[in-house]
Parts: structure tokens; C-alpha cells; sequence
């Protein structure tokens, strides 16, 4: 997996586990909402939200999702919410409260990066 937002490593060969960030959904959820393995969802919170391709899986447990986070064009840190641990500081990435929900399009701010990227002259891919 890539460190954090991928400053450290997404240089390395790391980039070859995944080429977006994946939302893993387990196989019950994904079911009950309509989600096919490979399909774009929503991934919502009270903050924001994105939309990300499905992975299902066993690996995480029924109510629990999770997601890579290292790619900036998925803009994961916009369904986080301000609170941090109190020891770390850190952003409460494993205790956001999320909706997933089949998608047809990327989200508002996906977009939105998307024309800043081209406004600034960066490469930019969209699937």
C-alpha cells in the first residue's frame, strides 16, 4: 500500500498493487445495495463524497468498508471528517461514517480537480 497520500512512496514500485484508489465492500453490503464488483459507487459522508470502484471482497467485515487512499485524483481526505486522535493528531480515517450507493458519474469535487488539473496543465486521466 502507499504511505499515507503517497508522498513518500508513490515513486516506488508500489504503484503497480493499484492504479486508483479501490473501495472494498463486503459481499453481503454489496448486495443489499445493488453493487456489482468492478462498478463505480458512491461513497458518501456527512462531509462529502466521492465515488470510487468496488472491490468485493471477504476481507472486511459486513457494515465495514474500506479504501486505499494514496491516489490525489480520488480525493478520499473529502469524506473525512476534522476530528483527530487525540494522541496522534491524526485524521479519524477508521471511524468515518460513510452511505455507499451505486454511481453513474464522478462526484462535484472530482470534477472540480479535474478542471483545476487542466487549468494547470497536468496530465489527467478520468475512467
Amino acid at each position: 500500500m502507499q504511505y499515507n497520500v503517497g508522498a513518500q512512496t508513490r515513486r516506488t514500485a508500489n504503484v503497480v498493487w493499484y492504479k486508483e484508489d479501490l473501495l472494498e465492500i463486503h459481499p453481503h453490503d454489496a448486495e443489499t445495495r445493488g453493487i456489482n464488483d468492478g462498478e463505480r459507487v458512491s461513497l458518501a459522508s456527512r462531509k462529502g463524497d466521492i465515488t470510487l470502484t468496488a472491490i468485493i471482497t471477504e476481507k472486511v467485515q459486513p457494515g465495514v468498508v474500506y479504501t486505499t487512499f494514496h491516489d490525489p485524483e480520488t480525493g478520499a481526505n473529502v469524506v473525512t471528517t476534522e476530528y483527530s486522535d487525540w494522541a496522534t493528531n491524526c485524521p479519524e480515517y477508521k471511524v468515518t461514517a460513510v452511505q455507499v450507493a451505486p454511481a453513474v458519474h464522478r462526484s462535484k469535487w472530482q470534477h472540480q480537480f479535474e478542471e483545476r488539473a487542466k487549468e494547470q496543465g497536468k496530465i489527467f486521466e478520468t475512467t
